[in-house]
């Protein structure tokens, strides 16, 4: 195996040196110029078959071979120009074509372990269609309370993949065709949930057109900080039939992240901006993680990351509306109730109400 190994190795620039000459002589059969070769092998052939006639005059006892001089020449003019236009032909198309590249003579390696180390680990794709399996009666694991959004329950869709450790919430936030407040946020988690290869808006174009709509309008993709890292937004302008309305999109960027984002956000009556974006994403709370405690430290860590103005008015102990969570806050004075408080009666009047007989029932 070494020797043949050796030998392969040899004849390999021999090879490449053929194909170097092959393409050169294509190279120049496609440069030359084929219209004055086929007039110039026209009048040859034409002047050879007249030399010819006039010889088989001489030698043949009939005249000619039953051809007129006229009918000959266009016969072999015909047939030299098609001979020609299929050697242009093949010139041309070879010059168009990739370069042929030598494949490799190098025979496998016996020892499998040498060749897996040798192989560089391919980054995880993006999963397809057919690998995921829709969740008939899903758990909600995030929720998220907004006045923006209203107080009706977001439609929830919710798929797995086949091996289990991928999964993604899709929630849905009013109608794209009602004047209201319209929020599409799909949420990824699992090993993978960030990783793809397609640009921004081959993703968007993607992801809208599953939900029916069409992208009007786009600008280029910027980063915006939140609480879960930074995310690329895009001011778009989405279309449905003849409905159209000015939104935002957004996407975690592909990476190596356990959680990641999408969707686009469609502010009610004034122009949708990344402020309000920002705050809504912030407001999403973690409802039920289950075993999943990469996922628990994603959330626990992102809670200092909270802006100020975006977290939830909570009801504190006073009725006052608080911050969730607010540690740099107040507690309310407890109320208790004392003895002073309360008045104490007379004694004749509590005497008297003793001594008052009860009233009877009819």
């Amino acid at each position: 195996m070494s020797r043949l190994q050796a030998g392969l190795d040899r004849l390999r620039p021999w090879l490449a040196r053929a194909l170097a000459i092959g393409r050169n002589i294509t190279a120049r059969i496609a440069g030359i110029d084929a219209v004055p070769l086929l007039i110039s092998c026209a009048d040859r052939i034409e002047a050879s078959f007249r030399w010819t006639l006039r010889l088989g005059r001489h030698l043949l006892p009939r005249r000619g071979l039953g051809l007129t001089g006229a009918l000959a020449w266009r016969c072999a003019a015909a047939l030299g120009g098609i001979g020609m236009t299929a050697i242009l032909v093949t010139g041309l198309s070879a010059k168009d074509e990739d370069q042929p590249r030598l494949a490799s003579l190098a025979l496998p390696s016996a020892n499998p372990m040498a060749q897996g180390a040798a192989t560089p680990r391919r980054p995880r794709q993006s999963a397809t269609a057919e690998d995921w399996v829709a969740i008939p009666r899903p758990m909600a694991m995030f929720s998220l309370e907004a006045s923006e959004l209203g107080r009706e329950a977001p439609s929830l869709e919710t798929r797995r993949s086949q091996d289990g450790s991928r999964r993604e919430d899709l929630l849905s936030f009013g109608s794209f065709a009602e004047p209201k407040a319209h929020l599409v946020l799909r949420l990824a988690t699992g090993e993978g949930a960030a990783a793809g290869s397609r640009s921004f808006m081959v993703a968007l174009v993607h992801d809208t057109a599953q939900r029916g709509h069409a992208i009007e309008r786009s600008s280029a993709p910027i980063p915006t900080e939140t609480r879960f890292g930074p995310l690329e937004t895009a001011d778009v302008v989405l279309g449905e039939g003849a409905e159209s309305r000015s939104c935002v999109a957004f996407r975690t960027p592909p990476g190596e992240a356990t959680f990641a984002m999408s969707g686009w956000w469609c502010a009610a009556s004034k122009p949708s901006d990344r402020r309000q974006l920002t705050c809504l994403i912030d407001r999403l709370d973690l409802a039920n993680a289950g075993a999943d405690q990469e996922l628990r430290a994603v959330f626990a860590s992102s809670e200092l990351k909270r802006q100020p103005g975006c977290a939830p008015p909570r009801l504190s102990a006073s009725g006052r509306k608080t911050s969730w969570l607010d540690v740099d806050g107040n507690l309310p004075a407890l109320r208790m109730k004392t003895a002073s408080a309360d008045p104490a009666r007379p004694a004749s009047e509590i005497r008297r109400n003793r001594d008052k007989p009860a009233r009877r029932q009819p």
